[in-house]
């Protein structure tokens, strides 16, 4: 049996690992895992991954979770090039450095601005209040310093010269807020530099591809959320709001 990747392509880190094994040819069936119409939440999807999240993975009888995991796992057993992740110990560290910040950095806040400009008002019908979306965005906006002060720098990639996992993994959470009318990359260069950076050396059109789903993510409507998604969706960024 081949390898098997789990993935729903709204999530960022499952665009992460798709962008990652495609530009790799790292041979994988596509598992599709519909986030909204709670599939990862079946009884089928928990025999591969007890924690109900994309992305997973499936690798003949071992399964793996977390995409950071999955990254670095794929990267070890199919060998891809060395600036993916480097065997130099000081880039090596700055690409850890990254993945060990972003989780309750920059995917943390973008994802809070995300759900309030797009699934709050998809599961309640209501705009987000004005005063709970600016702090989002207030505290975005001191994240995204710190990645292009701490983590960017004047460097074309995070950890250097190339790119790595590290760059994969922000483009993904960046490109999130492409969904939204909140276009952080029109606001500063530096990001929108970088970004273009990132397509062109993993592909344009792979690129394109990954982020589509997320791109008509406008178009959604509630009838395409399963009514047990609605609810638990609505109950969960309601706590935004407070």
């Amino acid at each position: 049996m081949g390898l098997e990747l789990y993935l729903d392509l709204l999530s960022q880190p499952c665009r992460a690992v798709y962008i990652f094994a495609r530009s790799n040819n790292i041979p994988f069936e596509f598992k599709h895992v519909d986030l909204l119409k709670g599939q990862h939440r079946l009884e089928e999807f928990q025999k591969v991954n007890l924690l109900t999240q994309v992305p997973a993975l499936k690798d003949g009888s071992f399964t793996l979770a977390e995409s950071i995991a999955i990254l670095l796992y794929l990267a070890r057993k199919f060998k891809t090039p060395d600036h993916w992740y480097p065997s130099d110990l000081q880039q090596r560290a700055r690409v850890d450095e990254y993945l060990s910040w972003q989780h309750t950095a920059i995917r943390e806040k973008e994802s809070s601005v995300f759900h309030l400009k797009v699934f709050l008002p998809l599961v309640t019908g209501q705009p987000a209040p004005p005063e709970s979306l600016q702090r989002a965005i207030e505290q975005l906006n001191v994240v995204l310093k710190q990645f292009e002060e701490k983590f960017l720098q004047d460097k074309p990639f995070i950890a250097g010269k190339e790119v790595s996992l590290a760059d994969l993994v922000a483009v993904a959470e960046l490109m999130q807020l492409m969904g939204t009318d909140h276009n952080i990359f029109e606001e500063r260069p530096k990001l929108a530099a970088w970004r273009k950076r990132v397509e062109e050396a993993v592909g344009k059109q792979l690129f394109q591809e990954a982020h589509q789903t997320l791109l008509n993510v406008k178009n959604l409507t509630a009838d395409q959320v399963a009514p047990e998604m609605r609810e638990y969706m609505k109950q969960e960024f309601l706590k935004l709001v407070k």
